[in-house]
């Protein structure tokens, strides 16, 4: 079902080019202080612009020619072909053989008809669930949308895991400034009661609109904390006495108030009380961890309003159409994925820091975990052969300077390798001064310092010539030579947040194609759930379904029921 076999990188003429080019490097020596001084057009030769954004490659441990080389591999592992299969629907989704048309989401008005996938008109069909999404959108940011008892909505609760939950609340979070309608949203995703319990605390049920995602509608997650989001709306509005008028039970109406969907499950959905007409669809080209953008951003579409989203779309849009149009040796989106492979395979890097030097991002390295590791995280290529190479990293990171405080320790001066995505903005939303300190500019200053700490270090002799003892000069050197990128815009817009994500997303695509494997299924998340499943029961002592259980679980059963109050 592949639209081709993968290549195998590691059987390429690239790929020996590459080898040779780090081995010559290893003899050398990288020594970025010295390639600085020796090239002065080195940050002009690897910086680029995309859409709003400056991205800086220069502190990277590579050469000009690297870059070269690592296009080249793209090249011959077919990357161009495979972006064009995506962007016209090809189904590159080998093992669910589906399309991959998350970049559909974020397409105008004007290419209406332009991309028929299996019949559909893809672009058609967007567009019109986005009118839906923005008229009802409309309606509870003008206040015509009201709760069971005539109350303007002032908290959305969304309600979904995974896809469903991360980028939605990234995406809130990095565009709270834009929230002007006196909407906020919370986000409910952990099974844990207590999740549910303390996003709900404090919420009045009048003004409160839930929504569920859940494309099938069967999500174990979703949909035991919509039911319990459920008997909490239906408990409280009882308790006060609202849910009858005349006799008549309002229980109905309450959660058809209360309650709207995303999903495809029109059926179930109309079971557990949601009216289909507040339900929002997308398709099955469309991953979780690829579908904030979709009617899964519906949370956000309320909050920041449809102009906004729209904004946010155009934002996607314009890394698309840069994706695909420009070529490997100077297309930034895909020479940041072959870098990664260059550090993760020549290197033997096994993590990858992402660092935003902005508070509204703090969620942003927990989305690039689900976007980045539930991907690439393959041992098997998409023909089912196993693969030739390491493949993935472990994605992480903190807000700066909080992070300074705590791991960059690790990065500066311990033994492993570890490149990091700094990113950074201009201008603030909340410009401060402390006395004459424009505190923007002290925050800025330490974005730039770490990345010129990383790269250029500090020698003993610069260290000996601050009057350090030499007993403990060996523990104040910084080796540098430590890589990092940095991103700086202009300001964290809906646009340029549509930007980061999808520049993330294509370096997946760029990793994904290099290693042969497919980025879009997610099979590893599968297993689990079929044994939570069957453990279920043994917990709630049935002793049959606890003798299956291997020693281990049983124990830890054992445990559980000695002492569940």
């Amino acid at each position: 079902m592949a639209i081709n076999p993968p290549v195998d990188a590691t059987s390429t003429k690239a790929w020996a080019a590459l080898r040779q080019h780090f081995d010559d490097m290893q003899r050398q020596g990288i020594d970025l202080r010295a390639w600085f001084a020796k090239d002065p057009q080195r940050t002009e030769k690897l910086s680029f612009e995309l859409g709003d954004l400056y991205i800086d490659l220069s502190k990277n441990l590579i050469r000009p020619e690297t870059l070269s080389l690592l296009a080249q591999l793209g090249r011959e592992v077919g990357l161009e072909e495979r972006i064009e299969a995506m962007f016209n629907g090809e189904h590159i989704n080998n093992t669910e053989d589906r399309a991959v048309l998350h970049t559909a989401l974020r397409c105008p008005e004007e290419d209406r008809g332009r991309l028929v996938v299996d019949g559909q008109d893809v672009v058609g069909d967007v567009r019109d669930t986005l009118k839906r999404i923005y008229a009802f959108a409309d309606q509870v940011r003008s206040g015509s949308w009201t709760g069971l008892t005539g109350k303007r909505i002032t908290t959305v609760v969304n309600i979904g895991i995974g896809g469903s939950d991360l980028g939605p609340v990234m995406a809130y979070e990095a565009l709270k400034p834009y929230a002007d309608a006196g909407i906020s949203a919370r986000y409910i995703s952990n099974i844990d009661p207590n999740d549910l319990a303390e996003k709900t605390r404090d919420l009045d049920p009048e003004t409160t609109l839930f929504i569920i995602v859940s494309k099938t509608f069967t999500t174990l997650e979703t949909l035991t904390n919509a039911r319990q989001a459920r008997a909490w709306l239906l408990k409280s509005l009882g308790g006060r006495g609202l849910l009858s008028k005349n006799g008549e039970d309002l229980s109905a109406e309450a959660i058809r108030r209360h309650f709207i969907a995303v999903s495809t499950a029109l059926d179930k959905v109309r079971d557990f009380g949601i009216d289909p007409d507040n339900v929002f669809g997308f398709w099955n080209w469309v991953g979780g961890r690829y579908s904030v953008d979709s009617a899964v951003g519906t949370s956000l579409a309320i909050t920041i309003g449809p102009d906004r989203f729209e904004e946010f779309l155009k934002g996607f849009n314009t890394v698309d159409r840069y994706f695909r149009a420009t070529p490997l040796d100077r297309n930034v989106v895909a020479l940041m994925g072959l870098l990664n492979v260059w550090y993760v395979n020549f290197f033997g890097a096994h993590s990858h820091a992402v660092l935003p030097y902005d508070q509204y991002l703090h969620r942003f390295p927990a989305y690039l975990q689900q976007l980045t590791m539930e991907s690439n995280g393959k041992s098997v290529r998409w023909d089912g052969t196993p693969v030739t190479s390491l493949t993935g990293e472990i994605f992480w990171g903190e807000p700066g300077t909080n992070g300074q405080h705590a791991f960059y320790q690790l990065i500066h001066q311990g033994t492993r390798l570890i490149p990091a995505d700094f990113i950074a903005f201009a201008n603030t939303p909340n410009p401060a001064k402390d006395g004459d300190q424009d505190v923007h500019e002290l925050f800025l200053a330490n974005f730039l310092a770490q990345t010129k700490a990383l790269a250029f270090g500090k020698t003993a002799d610069e260290v000996r010539a601050e009057g350090t003892p030499e007993a403990i000069v060996p523990a104040r050197v910084f080796t540098g030579n430590r890589p990092t990128t940095s991103i700086f815009g202009d300001a964290l817009t809906p646009a340029a947040l549509g930007e980061l994500i999808a520049l993330y997303e294509h370096i997946t695509l760029t990793e994904g194609t290099v290693w042969g494997i497919d980025s879009f299924d997610q099979w590893g998340v599968e297993l689990g759930k079929k044994l939570a499943r069957e453990i279920t029961p043994a917990i709630s002592r049935d002793d049959q379904a606890l003798a299956e259980q291997d020693q281990s679980t049983k124990s830890l059963i054992a445990f559980y029921r000695a002492h569940r109050r």
